[in-house]
């Protein structure tokens, strides 16, 4: 959902998209698509990528030269996990645990680690992770009442873990033209239950749940020449609710 809108909104900003996903057949869908819309074949790229595979990450950059000439950013919002994640806190098995930490964080460390040495050693470029409000503060499991959802503790792990990479690489690459934000953002409304949506709401401010559009928008705003100075941040976007 957001990777897609991310595609749409980077688009109307003049980019050159290359869709990068573990199912090649779903990063051309969202390519076929938006040619179908309007949007020049010539400015988008579908791709593979397994971002725990240090090669096909490797790859994906040579095959994003190859196409066009450069890159000038990269933003992850990879949500790899084993068929067990989401169980509840006593019911995870430690292996899940590390499995979909691994998959998850590993991923994102991987990921920044190959585009960070890229970066350094071109013209330098950005990059963006995709946190959580739930990496900021503790979970608000009240709003989960009389739902079915729960919230994972791998999920605050991987979310918290992705803040502290961020400032990490931020800081070991300084000077090098490498500049790398962390995006937090709240509850994205997308059909939830009722229930959940009304108590999640309760600790907003005027927006309550937010569009894959807001969250867009703040990642090309960091994309553009508009974000110079801000560099190893946590920019968090959810209305107030960690307030």
């Amino acid at each position: 959902m957001l990777g897609k809108q991310f595609v749409k909104t980077l688009i109307n900003a003049d980019a050159n998209i290359v869709v990068a996903d573990y199912n090649l057949e779903a990063a051309d869908e969202v390519c076929n698509a938006l040619v179908s819309q309007g949007v020049k074949s010539s400015t988008l790229m579908a791709a593979s990528v397994n971002i725990v595979d240090k090669e096909s990450l490797q790859k994906l950059i040579e095959d994003s030269i190859n196409r066009f000439g450069c890159i000038s950013g990269v933003v992850n919002t990879a949500y790899p996990r084993n068929a067990n994640y989401g169980r509840k806190f006593e019911d995870v098995e430690f292996k899940d645990f590390c499995e979909n930490t691994n998959l998850n964080l590993g991923g994102y460390f991987l990921t920044s680690q190959v585009f960070a040495e890229y970066f350094s050693k071109s013209l330098g470029g950005d990059i963006i992770n995709i946190s959580s409000i739930y990496g900021v503060i503790a979970p608000k499991f009240e709003i989960y009442d009389n739902t079915p959802m729960t919230m994972p503790v791998e999920y605050a792990v991987i979310k918290s873990g992705l803040i502290h990479l961020g400032q990490y690489i931020a800081k070991y690459y300084r000077g090098k033209n490498v500049r790398i934000n962390t995006v937090s953002p709240g509850g994205i409304f997308d059909n939830q239950h009722e229930s959940f949506v009304s108590q999640y709401n309760k600790h907003c401010n005027s927006v309550g749940m937010l569009s894959p559009e807001d969250i867009a928008n703040v990642v090309s705003f960091i994309f553009s020449g508009a974000s110079n100075g801000i560099s190893g941040q946590n920019i968090v976007i959810d209305d107030g609710f960690t307030l």
